[in-house]
């Protein structure tokens, strides 16, 4: 495994070099969109090239999945299913929020190797915190952290994606929304997935599923004792096409919110 703490140190680094004097500073000319809708910036781009060096450093012969060197070839993807280690990285997770100067987003990483995830890291640039976890638990800092409080639904707080269901499922999963304490969304995430590990969140329902956005996460709050699934109750597979997650502080909420929305 690689030392968290080379791990926290270069983001700390990137961060200060790259993120922190962009913030609140970007012209238009700096943001850009893919695909249409997807918003990027010029700041993206450099910390995936930094991230890209430093970790394929670490690690001699592993491969290098980005989200912005996926918009340009997908086929990296492959590299899941090869027998090399793996990083995949999203170098601003919540772009639009650090476009517009607020202070939800964050820089996710995971380590991966033969359809298995080894590590993963979430760094928020502004606060300066760290989160990790690896097959003995989940860290912030180098403190364990442990989920070990079930939330009825109503006293739960989440988010459903609205962007990328289809518009039957979109049409019921709204209809529940009322059964919660809260349905917001952070436009992060990662934000969202270091909330859960804490306890501050409880449940996010997901359509899309790029793995540079979940597989950070989902190995976060699944080492904090949490939980993760399909629709259909198999835990997520990263290294598969795929679409309808539930992850949340325990099997029992997300089962129960599975049975809500009428999934069996």
């Amino acid at each position: 495994m690689v030392n968290p703490n080379d791990l926290r140190e270069i983001l700390f680094n990137i961060s200060r070099k790259i993120i922190i004097p962009s913030f609140g500073n970007l012209s238009d000319s700096q943001i850009s969109y893919k695909n249409g809708k997807d918003i990027v910036t010029e700041v993206d781009i450099a910390v995936e090239i930094e991230l890209r060096n430093y970790l394929l450093k670490l690690i001699k012969n592993s491969n290098f999945i980005g989200e912005e060197t996926y918009s340009k070839n997908p086929y990296i993807l492959n590299y899941y299913l090869t027998d090399n280690f793996c990083w995949t990285v999203d170098p601003i997770d919540g772009t639009s929020n650090f476009a517009k100067s607020k202070k939800k987003f964050a820089v996710m990483v995971a380590l991966t190797k033969n359809k298995e995830i080894i590590q993963s890291f979430i760094y928020k640039p502004i606060s300066n915190e760290f989160m990790y976890a690896d097959k003995t638990a989940t860290y912030l800092e180098n403190k364990k952290i442990k989920l070990n409080k079930y939330k009825k639904i109503e006293d739960s707080i989440g988010s459903i994606s609205t962007k990328y269901w289809d518009e039957i499922k979109l049409e019921k999963l709204l209809t529940i929304k009322n059964n919660f304490k809260n349905i917001n969304s952070y436009g992060s995430i990662g934000c969202e997935y270091f909330d859960i590990a804490l306890g501050n969140r409880d449940f996010a329902l997901l359509s899309r599923l790029h793995p540079w956005d979940h597989i950070p996460g989902v190995f976060i709050v699944r080492q904090a004792e949490g939980h993760d699934c399909h629709f259909d109750k198999i835990a997520y597979k990263f290294y598969e096409e795929s679409k309808n997650l539930i992850v949340s502080n325990s099997q029992k909420l997300s089962y129960e919110i599975l049975n809500l929305i009428g999934e069996k």
